[in-house]
């Protein structure tokens, strides 16, 4: 196993179930990523109600509310040992090879050799920033959300935030409440209201069971894997943080960043479109929320509420000059990807990610993942969508063990 986060502790839980004698190679700490990579004010965009893991459910005093990062991290860490996890932390993995009767492992504590391997290391490992990062002009400070931090680490004066996912949405409105001037970059983005007909929206998408839905039943199937994130936020208030919200609080909103040429930022003037798309597809999975409560007579106590469009510039700029002194600095909010520099084994795709079947890698027999993008269900890289994951590939991995044809 290798990567103690949230799904590979989930896989390491099963695994246990069965007695299946496993280890667990982790680079940092229990939760490294949580603890080390995500910025100081972060919450759960899920409520607290759906960190649950096998056999450790969220069991404090707000289940309706989002943890912090070190509650996220106490509530890893307690599972890890609940479960007794046997986790080999600050055990650096430098490559990973196929050999006769299963796999080797090199790391800088020791080697391991094993029939089966799973690659539970995570999908967010890299921040993806585009090749455009090298034109910004040197004046002009350029950070990821890895080394964002927080506002106090941005230099005075304004800042253009590039992506508006979740991640670009939370940052946009935390750098406008220091006082500072924002810039909000906008390509395609997922929009969803905080609450829906007087439930969390994420209430919706598991009960209707549409987090549910197996990745062998979607259409367009890579396109879902590579969606941002939705402009979800975690605050007490249960607000919702869409570019309507930003744009009334005095964010700036201009179309994505097309190129960055002789010191300007010049972008795309298709916002309309942009918004369209995204208003479109929320309205449309809200009526399939709508439609599951009907057709299972749920009495929810709220009828379905109209929202508003998202409203567009009049007349958004197209260029910004990064030379006027403007912006000071650029948050790039633009995704992450997976780092997979130690794998020796021929299984990744052109574009660097892992060729898998639900998560079962075929060209790579004893060889699994967890925690990617739609893995399995839409709700994969949640931590409610560890567990399903996880009982269904050890099931595949108990099958292969025992010689008997697997399913997927």
């Amino acid at each position: 196993m290798i990567g103690a986060g949230h799904a590979g502790l989930a896989i390491s839980s099963v695994l246990t179930e069965h007695s299946i004698d496993h280890a667990v190679v982790e680079r940092g700490e229990v939760a490294n990523s949580w603890r080390h990579e995500r910025w100081d004010s972060l919450h759960l965009l899920t409520p607290n109600w759906q960190s649950r893991l096998p056999g450790h459910p969220y069991t404090g005093a707000d289940p309706d509310g989002f943890m912090s990062m070190p509650e996220l991290i106490g509530h890893i860490a307690a599972f890890a040992a609940a479960a007794a996890a046997p986790v080999r932390t600050h055990t650096n993995l430098t490559a990973l090879r196929r050999i006769d009767g299963g796999y080797h492992l090199a790391t800088d504590r020791g080697e391991l050799r094993c029939r089966c391997v799973v690659i539970a290391s995570g999908a967010a490992n890299v921040p993806r920033v585009p090749q455009l990062r090298q034109a910004v002009p040197e004046r002009i400070v350029s950070v990821t959300p890895f080394d964002y931090g927080n506002p106090g680490r941005l230099p005075e004066g304004g800042v253009l935030v590039i992506g508006a996912s979740a991640t670009g949405v939370q940052l946009a409105d935390e750098i406008r409440r220091s006082g500072r001037s924002v810039i909000l970059a906008v390509g395609e983005h997922v929009r969803l209201p905080r609450n829906y007909r007087g439930r969390d929206v994420l209430w919706w998408m598991e009960h209707s069971g549409v987090w549910s839905q197996r990745y062998d039943e979607i259409d367009e199937l890579e396109r879902a894997r590579g969606l941002p994130s939705p402009q979800l936020v975690g605050t007490p208030e249960h607000a919702t943080l869409d570019l309507n919200v930003l744009r009334a609080a005095g964010v700036e909103i201009v179309g994505r960043v097309a190129a960055i040429r002789d010191g300007a930022a010049l972008f795309s003037g298709g916002l309309r479109n942009q918004f369209a798309l995204a208003d479109l597809k929320m309205q449309r999975l809200l009526a399939t929320f709508d439609e599951w409560a009907r057709t299972a007579a749920l009495d929810v106590g709220h009828a379905a509420e109209p929202f508003e469009p998202t409203q567009a510039p009049a007349a958004p700029r197209l260029s910004l000059d990064l030379r006027s002194g403007e912006v000071r600095s650029i948050v790039w909010a633009t995704g992450f990807r997976p780092d997979y520099r130690w794998l020796e084994v021929p299984v990744l795709d052109r574009k660097g990610e892992l060729r898998h079947d639900g998560g079962v890698i075929t060209a790579a027999p004893g060889m699994y993942a967890i925690g990617l993008p739609v893995l399995r269900r839409r709700k994969s890289t949640f931590i409610i969508g560890a567990e399903d994951d996880a009982r269904d590939l050890v099931d595949h991995l108990v099958r292969y063990l025992a010689g008997t044809p697997p399913s997927a």
